[in-house]
């Protein structure tokens, strides 16, 4: 099986039980966390077992209508979860396409650079390589969207008297939530920027450990994860910048007044 050792049924539920220590923590420290870690261990595995199904039956076709429509659905699940982890997002489809189209944007243009530039190989839109590559880069940037701009809602609307008392001094949007921008901007890619420090000395990337397990030759493997780290870098970078330009947009108007009401109502 060219290398590749396979993990017996048993043996991954023995790895399973480990999720007992996350449940006995909770337990012991009243945080009442039992049941989201059941629940996220059993929707994680019904959806990597779905998501392996459905790729080994593509992964056998080498068409780009196929490669194009598996993107869409991606991007789709990927606008829906920066929707859902903001405390307040903004109203309606437009709040839902706020982070959706920077996340589409960056990852859509880094992951044809990386493979036509990068790996250079032909065909470049090959199931193998670009369903995997794509997922990542949209996955990471997913997590920096939603905390950027979850950080920059909270705080224009904690910060709404400060904001509009810039506004009354004539001072444009842009520069009345410069700072809560900055700060909003650093929260998303902090994430990224911390597994960048840590990455070889403290902690070996999982892309890396699994082309060393697969056979791959260490140097081989390091060269990809590095590939992968400008990628996520630059991804995360991009999307947020490209989703707070909308949701700045969207908190003003062309008389530059603070709308707030464009927000959903906070969850009681």
């Amino acid at each position: 099986m060219n290398g590749v050792i396979d993990i017996d049924i048993e043996k991954l539920l023995l790895a399973a039980l480990l999720l007992t220590v996350n449940i006995a923590v909770s337990w012991r420290f009243r945080l009442a966390l039992e049941r989201k870690v059941g629940i996220a261990a059993i929707r994680m595995t019904v959806q990597l077992i779905c998501v392996g199904l459905i790729l080994e039956a593509v992964f056998s076709r080498s068409d780009p209508w196929l490669a194009a429509l598996t993107f869409c659905i991606m991007m789709g699940f990927a606008a829906r979860e920066v929707y859902a982890r903001q405390a307040r997002p903004i109203r309606g489809l437009v709040g839902w396409l706020a982070g959706g189209l920077g996340l589409w944007i960056a990852a859509i243009s880094l992951t044809v650079f990386a493979l036509v530039v990068v790996i250079g190989h032909d065909p470049w839109w090959e199931m193998r390589f670009a369903v995997p590559l794509f997922g990542i880069i949209l996955g990471n940037a997913m997590t920096g969207v939603a905390l950027a701009i979850d950080g920059f809602t909270r705080a224009v609307a904690r910060e709404q008297a400060a904001v509009e008392a810039m506004l009354a001094l004539g001072q444009p949007f842009h520069r009345a939530v410069a700072p809560i921008l900055r700060e909003a901007i650093a929260t998303g890619m902090t994430p990224i920027l911390n597994s960048m420090s840590a990455t070889g000395l403290v902690f070996l990337p999982g892309m890396m450990v699994g082309q060393i397990l697969a056979g791959a030759p260490p140097m081989i493997a390091i060269k990809y994860q590095l590939m992968l780290m400008f990628l996520l870098a630059s991804g995360i970078a991009i999307s947020i910048l490209l989703s707070l330009s909308i949701v700045t947009r969207l908190l003003t108007d062309p008389r530059h007044r603070l709308r707030l009401d464009r927000l959903a109502s906070p969850a009681a």
